[in-house]
């Protein structure tokens, strides 16, 4: 992962090297990311870090068709209980299904414990049958509901979340403003920022900035990307697109949380040392 050096803004040429490299990067890790998903199925019984276990997380809600904030509500409550609780302490994917399940209420998409339970149990175990009725059933069964009690108490009951995604929908729709329809259509610029964001919950770094931030660093990366030049900053002195947003945020926090999000890729499974 190449990291930038944001010691000198007036240097275009290089910064706009070091960027490039970045992008190329970040390019090169998307396109393998998106082959690894349509050709390999992860074994879960084989690996519990946090990046697998939030890749579960996402397959399953897929799965449970939920709402992409659910999704992201569980990830977070995933990340946050795993901050608190003592490492390898407790069952990675029991606490992932239960996180799943938690934020379902939270965001009122409720999920049937037994579609969590189906689902959690067939994805973790490739080709198995649905549980029935019976011991291993009620066993899972209580298993969540006790997990779920215990992600209570450990995140002091505080789960709600206050995502970046409001914060990436206003700044997406002024900035077509700015940009005006017929040029903002040219490049998905909206879309890959929500991907970003989206790809970002895989990581606990997700709980390191406040939310504002980080949706302007998905969309400052999405610009970068293509290619694209906010239009009428020329008028405002110079000053940054994202000062207008967040008047306190300098070049260094923004390509620190920028860094972040593209360092998600590299916890990718094809992308580890082996």
């Amino acid at each position: 992962m190449l990291v930038m050096n944001p010691t000198e803004p007036n240097n275009t040429e290089t910064l706009s090297s070091k960027m490039k490299d970045v992008i190329d990067v970040l390019a090169l890790q998307r396109e393998k990311r998106n082959t690894f998903q349509k050709s390999i199925i992860i074994d879960y019984t084989k690996a519990s870090d946090h990046f697998t276990v939030s890749r579960f997380i996402f397959e399953c809600g897929l799965k449970l068709n939920v709402h992409p904030l659910t999704i992201a509500t569980s990830a977070t409550l995933y990340h946050r209980f795993t901050k608190e609780a003592t490492p390898q302490g407790y069952d990675n994917y029991l606490i992932a299904s239960t996180c799943l399940y938690l934020a379902g209420k939270a965001k009122d998409d409720a999920i049937k414990i037994r579609d969590i339970m189906n689902v959690s149990y067939s994805t973790l175990h490739r080709g198995s049958q649905l549980l029935e009725l019976g011991d291993q059933y009620w066993s899972m069964r209580d298993a969540i509901v006790q997990a779920e009690l215990l992600i209570m108490r450990m995140l002091k009951f505080q789960v709600t979340t206050v995502h970046p995604h409001k914060y990436l929908l206003h700044y997406l729709r002024s900035l077509q403003a700015w940009f005006g329809e017929e040029e903002w259509s040219k490049y998905p610029v909206a879309t890959t920022s929500m991907a970003l964001l989206q790809d970002f919950h895989h990581s606990p770094a997700i709980l390191d900035y406040p939310p504002n931030l980080i949706a302007i660093a998905c969309i400052n990366l999405s610009l970068q990307i293509y290619g694209v030049v906010v239009p009428l900053m020329d008028e405002c002195d110079q000053q940054p697109w994202f000062n207008v947003f967040c008047k306190d945020l300098t070049r260094d926090k923004l390509w620190e949380i920028m860094e972040k999000v593209m360092a998600t890729y590299d916890d990718e499974p094809e992308t580890r040392d082996n």
